[in-house]
């Protein structure tokens, strides 16, 4: 195309596609998000994020907002245990592995990642998945993204230089397409990606319904002689799962009587009786990947490239991971500061986190299913489970605090999400990604770290700055993305920066005076 409307179009308007268009905006690129409904979908979904996401929203100076949201979850969680509620909170980030609640007692918080995630580790942050979307709309109209309501995606057309993307009010022209749109995605079906996988055994639903009887129901998570049921932990929340296959029609609408049946087989209380119905959705455990998250001009993030059954709350996380990743490497591309081979490290860097979060749903579905040799195993992992060992094991995996990237270099941190250092000038590493730039830290007040950065303008930000907590660490340089690419350590005389020209050329492109 020889001109475009658009550097990207993002399909999709929920917390993905919202985050992503924020991301690829900081970076300089012409964004419009178009999205089928109108209003924000209140449907009942994700309902908490990981350390990872809570880092990524901090690093865009987003916690305050997050906090408010979750102070306000906090109260109905109150409300609903009634007297003694504080001692019967539930513990941060501990979460439940197949619905074996983790004892925040016996977490062993000792390794340093922990207290290295800075004030967003602090912090429960149970964000409803609609609560999160407003927030991201809120910012993106601050950041001036352009985002369609009710304009449906119905095709496009994919050249060698943009795509052509057809709406039911029209066509625009862009760079780039971006598939955020669920996992039913149409860019994903249209563009004819591979999404390998395995069937779904499972219906499930969660819903917030007035009901009575509820006083019979056990709080929390229960495993019965046919399934798996929640109550709580606010009031009206239900969710139940049953193995006896996928639902026939997903989209069909959710009466009273179909989620009460649900629950009264599953809770075996027949006496608990659905009055109203105020948010429900079904779910499975379909669990497929995208082979790879690009074709040509077209990517896939969120749930558009994986699919699995929501325990562990994996699904929005890893969304977010995908967007806080793709947005500055697309950015760069369109920008004409780095090369398309950069996408390349997208699905490098994504893909294998995805992996595991649908093994990680699938361990947990063998370990919920009602026969014998399943709740054999069952007892088997809930023994393992209430050891300090197995509780530190299963919370810093539901947490994300292990994730990180492989990338070369030697040096520990790198590849890994950069500890939230306290600086010299009163101020947190975070504090300094918000605008979405690469960071070079040289902690050490050495020029000779500062001389090899020079040349990038507005794509890398350069701090001299110590740091009383880690004074071994020389430098660090950080992708806009909030991960450490390269890191050296304090030597006798000076820093040792010979690779660190080859590392940022490799993710900020060549230098704006290389000839």
């Amino acid at each position: 195309m020889t001109t475009t409307d658009y550097d990207v179009v993002v399909a999709g308007a929920g917390p993905v596609g919202l985050f992503l268009a924020c991301e690829l905006r900081l970076g300089g690129a012409r964004v419009l998000v178009v999205e089928r409904l109108a209003e924000v979908d209140e449907t009942i979904k994700a309902g908490a994020i990981n350390i990872p996401s809570a880092v990524a929203l901090y690093r865009r100076g987003l916690l305050p907002e997050l906090a408010a949201v979750w102070e306000a979850a906090l109260e109905r969680i109150r409300a609903f245990r009634g007297e003694g509620a504080e001692d019967r909170m539930p513990p941060r980030f501990a979460g439940h592995f197949a619905g074996i609640p983790m004892d925040k007692t016996l977490f062993d918080g000792s390794d340093p990642a922990w207290a290295e995630a800075g004030p967003a580790a602090d912090s429960g942050l149970g964000v409803p998945q609609a609560a999160l979307e407003r927030i991201l709309a809120r910012r993106a109209e601050r950041l001036g993204v352009e985002v369609r309501r009710g304009v449906e995606l119905t095709g496009f057309d994919a050249g060698a230089d943009g795509v052509a993307v057809h709406t039911g009010r029209g066509t625009v022209r862009a760079g780039w397409l971006v598939g955020c749109d669920g996992g039913r995605s149409t860019v994903r079906q249209t563009a004819g990606f591979d999404f390998p996988g395995t069937d779904p055994e499972i219906t499930g639903y969660q819903a917030i319904v007035e009901l009575t009887g509820g006083e019979r129901l056990r709080e929390g998570w229960n495993t019965t002689d046919t399934g798996t049921y929640v109550h709580g932990p606010f009031p009206g929340r239900i969710l139940t799962v049953e193995f006896d296959g996928p639902p026939a029609d997903r989209t069909a609408p959710i009466t009273a009587e179909e989620l009460q049946a649900a629950l009264r087989r599953v809770a075996q209380v027949p006496e608990v009786t659905i009055t109203k119905v105020l948010s429900a959705t079904r779910f499975t455990d379909n669990a497929r990947q995208a082979a790879d998250y690009r074709k040509g001009r077209v990517l896939l993030a969120g749930d558009a490239a994986h699919v699995h059954s929501p325990f562990g709350g994996q699904g929005l996380n890893l969304g977010l991971g995908d967007a806080m990743n793709l947005g500055w490497k697309l950015a760069a591309v369109v920008r004409g500061h780095a090369p398309e081979s950069l996408l390349d490290t997208y699905t490098a860097e994504r893909h294998p986190l995805g992996t595991w979060v649908l093994d990680w749903t699938r361990a947990q579905i063998a370990v919920m299913r009602p026969d014998r040799h399943a709740r054999a195993l069952r007892r088997v992992v809930t023994d393992l489970a209430l050891t300090t060992t197995g509780t530190t094991y299963f919370v810093t995996k539901i947490s994300g605090v292990w994730q990180r990237y492989d990338l070369p270099g030697e040096h520990p941190l790198t590849g890994a999400s950069a500890p939230d250092l306290e600086l010299s000038d009163g101020s947190r590493l975070g504090d300094h990604l918000h605008t979405g730039r690469a960071l070079l830290l040289d902690l050490a007040d050495d020029p000779g770290v500062c001389a090899r950065a020079e040349g990038y303008g507005d794509r890398l930000e350069v701090r001299t700055l110590a740091c009383p907590t880690r004074p071994g660490l020389g430098a660090l340089f950080v992708r806009p993305d909030g991960f450490v690419a390269w890191a050296a350590d304090k030597a006798a005389e000076a820093v040792e920066t010979k690779d660190l020209p080859e590392v940022l050329e490799r993710w900020l492109g060549a230098r704006a005076d290389a000839a």
